[in-house]
């Protein structure tokens, strides 16, 4: 009884279809469908697909049917557009309103789908809850799957190349000026993304048609015109031209393609606008850059960077002017910067700061010019056209006497003397603030960082450093320190930054020693002793043996007896060359007061019992005790000093220099010495004699260039060691790059001082060569 009841409920595919075609097909002509036939379309296929067992294919078969039956009907209006414009329009309006229609039709069906791919539902669900179930699975269903691809067979597949092309028409017409609806293009690209039934690439279609064709109209319509714009109007206004077109294809392709398209669009223009006519725009950058054409070189650059590698030929151009015209304005200026190291930093400056504003402005401080600027600002200081300072090669050539030197920039030189004119009381530090000072200090430090030789910046400003802390001559001990620690900063060596702090602390304390020894003595003002660390300070060799005035001969034991008890087991060496003083000169002009060396001092007293005498250069030997050198040179002060119109001493016979004094040349007192101002001698008035302090005897004169050499030898063989302890094997070329990177902030070791250490360490039984590869070196311990 039960059973009877359900076969007559069952519902089949013959008595559903008649009432469901009517809304399928109100559905595909967007025809308004009420919201009882939208439920019923649902409850039928619901029904069929419950109780038909071939209902769901019978529904597939027929809606197929239905569907291509539209498509043609679509088709033939589509086709009976002749004209490509309105031909695109009747196609756009067709496929656009069938697209809607393929993400509503398959709704109601979502039944059939499961029955399709054999899914048992419970019969419980509601047609709302379907819909909204099935509409978050749109993309993959089985009816909207179906609308598509009886569309691309039935329509798309017949007109797509004729779409294509009338696309790419308008397109060509716009790059032309030509006015058109935009949408056309859009509706077309749209057909050929959304009709891609491929679930793993959904632009398969789309890039294989559209994009390739709009590529290739692209390459081929800018070949031509580039040509044509390029010969019409030259390489300046071609520049504009191709940045123009550039700008407008990139705002094209945003309307026209799919974004991850934009790259290849983009890459397509620049190959054909800029890529193809590369070498012509080059030949173009030199002459810019001398010009300083800033903006035509932005332009430039902007479009070369966009080319894989097109910016290098640019950097390069940028190299070789900054060396050109950096030493072709060194070597104009030679007479002047030769000669004065105030005159040579600030003309550095001025071409640093010229280099600096060109690569901002023509290339916005991009980090590529920025290094090849400094690349070849570092060529310009480290030349040695303009002057030189001679280093001998080798420890060999040293030790041999050969007189074979590899030439060095004098810059690290003229920035010390640069820095000590800045830092001691001169008139060119008095007519500056302490802003002004800081700010040129921090300018050499600018300098300093492109020099190669920097271990002879630091020679030279401890030299310096020495004079002014010994003659207490700095104009600002703030900025001494301040100094010191910028070195710091910038990576000079710890242990050269150390010793000049140390040497900072040795005066320091040597104010408190001369307080105490004061205190001790009854002759408290006479005398200022610094006890300096040797360390530090001072090379062995520099000590000068000197007969001193017994006024200060007496002194000596006194100081040495006060220190020892302070310090037990310490020895005192004294530096007279390091030393200078105040004695009372008088004459038949009046008296003055002399600011001399211990030399000078020496030399002087000689006349202390015998001020009328006339004196020979031997006996004057003998009385002070001076080498020859020193001698001459502490004597040419005397008769020669540079700002005196009267000298101190007379001799005869006259001589162009100090080596031609003989032994028996006679000096003697000049009676009429005095200051004169205003063209009048004055009867009283102070004189320095003192003059820079000559800190280097002759000998150690000699000594420093190979000392810095020696330096150099031992730094090297130190960092070898340092880097083979460590790395225990290492390939020579490794080796190198490592050594060069630790040593750079000092000095650029030669390839041969190099291979000289390696060859001294392997002798040595430091390191040794791999038996089978000659090239890599194994670390014994």
């Amino acid at each position: 009884m039960i059973h009877a009841i359900f076969q007559n409920n069952q519902t089949s595919f013959e008595e559903k279809w008649p009432q469901m075609r009517p809304i399928v097909l109100k559905l595909l002509k967007q025809e308004p469908v009420t919201h009882s036939e939208w439920q019923e379309l649902f409850y039928a296929v619901h029904l069929v697909c419950l109780w038909d067992d071939k209902g769901p294919s019978k529904i597939h078969d027929c809606l197929q049917e239905d569907i291509v039956t539209f498509i043609k009907q679509a088709q033939s209006r589509v086709l009976a557009q002749r004209e490509e414009q309105a031909l695109l329009k009747a196609y756009i309006v067709e496929w656009r309103k069938f697209f809607t229609q393929s993400s509503y039709l398959p709704l109601p069906f979502w039944q059939l789908e499961n029955a399709l791919q054999g899914k048992s539902q419970s019969s419980g669900h509601n047609s709302s809850s379907s819909s909204s179930k099935k509409s978050n699975h749109s993309d993959d269903s089985i009816v909207r799957k179906l609308m598509l691809d009886l569309w691309n067979q039935s329509i798309f597949m017949n007109i797509k190349h004729r779409l294509q092309d009338s696309a790419m028409k308008l397109v060509h017409a716009e790059r032309n000026g030509e006015a058109f609806d935009s949408q056309l293009v859009i509706g077309v690209r749209e057909s050929y993304v959304n009709l891609c039934s491929n679930t793993e690439d959904k632009l398969e279609i789309y890039r294989e048609n559209f994009e390739a064709a709009y590529l290739q109209a692209t390459s081929a319509f800018y070949r031509l015109k580039a040509s044509e714009q390029l010969q019409a109007d030259g390489v300046k206004s071609f520049m504009e031209y191709a940045d123009a077109k550039l700008r407008e294809e990139e705002a094209r392709a945003e309307r026209y393609l799919e974004p991850g398209s934009i790259t290849a669009l983009a890459q397509c223009c620049v190959t054909v606008l800029i890529g193809d006519h590369l070498p012509t725009l080059l030949a173009e950058c030199p002459p810019l850059i001398e010009g300083r054409e800033t903006d035509r070189l932005q332009l430039m650059f902007r479009l070369l960077d966009r080319v894989a590698g097109g910016v290098d030929p640019m950097l390069r151009d940028l190299e070789n002017h900054i060396v050109q015209a950096g030493l072709a304005d060194m070597v104009a200026a030679a007479d002047v910067i030769t000669q004065d190291s105030e005159k040579y930093v600030e003309r550095l400056l001025e071409l640093f700061r010229r280099f600096s504003n060109l690569v901002k402005e023509a290339f916005n401080d991009d980090p590529r010019f920025l290094t090849a600027r400094d690349k070849a600002f570092k060529t310009v200081v480290n030349d040695t056209t303009v002057f030189k300072l001679e280093l001998p090669t080798s420890a060999t050539a040293m030790a041999r006497g050969i007189k074979s030197a590899t030439p060095e920039s004098k810059c690290p030189e003229l920035l010390a003397n640069y820095c000590d004119m800045l830092l001691r009381r001169t008139p060119f530090s008095k007519r500056l603030t302490t802003e002004e000072i800081e700010s040129r200090l921090k300018d050499v430090l600018l300098v300093l960082k492109y020099v190669s030789n920097k271990d002879v910046f630091m020679r030279y400003h401890k030299a310096h450093l020495t004079r002014r802390l010994i003659l207490d001559s700095s104009a600002d001990s703030e900025k001494e320190e301040d100094m010191v620690e910028w070195l710091r900063e910038v990576g000079m060596p710890a242990d050269y930054v150390n010793k000049l702090a140390r040497m900072f602390q040795d005066i320091k304390v040597s104010e408190d020693l001369n307080t105490q020894f004061r205190s001790q003595t009854t002759r408290h003002d006479a005398i200022n002793i610094k006890i300096l660390n040797a360390g530090a300070w001072a090379r062995g060799s520099e000590r000068v043996s000197v007969s001193l005035p017994l006024e200060l001969e007496d002194y000596i034991p006194e100081v040495e007896e006060f220190y020892k008890k302070k310090h037990s087991g310490r020895k005192l060496l004294w530096y007279h060359h390091m030393s200078n003083g105040t004695i009372t000169f008088a004459n038949n002009s009046g008296r003055f007061d002399l600011d001399v060396t211990t030399f000078q001092m020496a030399v002087l007293f000689a006349w202390n019992q015998r001020p009328n005498e006339k004196v020979s250069y031997e006996n004057l030997r003998l009385a002070t005790e001076l080498p020859d050198p020193e001698l001459r040179r502490t004597l040419w002060s005397l008769v020669a000093f540079p700002k005196l119109k009267r000298q101190l001493l007379s001799y005869d016979p006259v001589v162009a220099n100090p080596k031609d004094f003989a032994e028996n040349t006679l000096f003697w007192v000049n009676q009429e010495f005095a200051l004169i101002k205003n063209g009048k001698p004055q009867r009283r008035g102070k004189v320095n004699l003192v003059g820079r302090l000559q800190l280097s005897t002759e000998r150690s004169q000699q000594e420093d260039n190979q000392s810095i050499v020696q330096l150099r030898i031992l730094r090297t063989q130190e960092a070898i060691i340092k880097i083979m302890k460590m790395r225990k094997r290492l390939s020579n070329a490794a080796l190198q790059a490592e050594l060069v990177d630790i040593l750079k902030n000092m000095f650029l070791p030669s390839k041969k001082m190099i291979k000289e250490q390696l060859e001294w360490l392997i002798e040595h039984k430091y390191m040794r060569r791999d038996d089978d590869d000659i090239n890599t070196f194994i670390y014994m311990a």
